[in-house]
């Protein structure tokens, strides 16, 4: 007999973190993990609209690192300090340092802001840049309140938005399209 998926436990809006604490479906750390589910989603578009196999193969791993900040973000860190989940390190802000080093080797010198667009491959990486950006705010939010946040999070997620804005400009590269320069009207 297969498992049911829905349990009702959520029917009136309240939830549990990692370690039995009941909150609302609104509160921040619910929508923090809810907002990197989102972009987890974004990034499988992405690596869908990407011929490239070594960038599909990067945002695989991002994949991964999103489900282990997810988790960390679920946990109810007052709770369970010693919940074993996966962690994230260094090495893995590192390697997206070392992919957009390597983009960029590639890339023209930007002399403008550029307008997301151009084929929806590009589009499609801005708009999961944007959706990482959203991430990064709420959980600066949560830690702004004063609630624990790992900190190598934030930074995780500030690179990866990094990472994603020349994933955009790259996979144009490799498209032969080129960047859409914004003019901005001066009257």
């Amino acid at each position: 007999m297969a498992i049911k998926i829905y349990t009702k436990t959520g029917d009136k809006g309240k939830t549990s973190l990692i370690g039995g604490t009941k909150v609302a479906k609104s509160n921040i750390r619910i929508e923090a993990y809810g907002t990197i589910d989102e972009l987890n989603s974004f990034i499988g578009l992405t690596a869908d609209h990407l011929a490239h196999q070594h960038s599909k193969d990067m945002l695989k791993e991002v994949q991964d690192r999103l489900f282990t900040i997810g988790s960390s973000l679920a946990c109810d860190p007052n709770k369970e300090p010693l919940l074993k989940v996966p962690d994230l390190k260094e090495t893995d802000i590192a390697l997206l340092e070392k992919e957009i080093d390597r983009m960029n080797e590639e890339l023209p010198q930007m002399k403008s802001f550029i307008l997301p667009g151009g084929h929806v491959a590009i589009s499609t990486a801005h708009v999961t840049r944007c959706v990482c950006r959203r991430a990064e705010r709420l959980c600066v939010s949560i830690q702004e309140q004063g609630i624990f946040v790992e900190p190598l999070i934030i930074k995780y997620l500030n690179r990866l938005s990094d990472y994603l804005f020349v994933l955009a400009r790259y996979t144009g590269h490799l498209l032969r399209v080129e960047d859409i320069p914004w003019k901005p009207r001066v009257n």
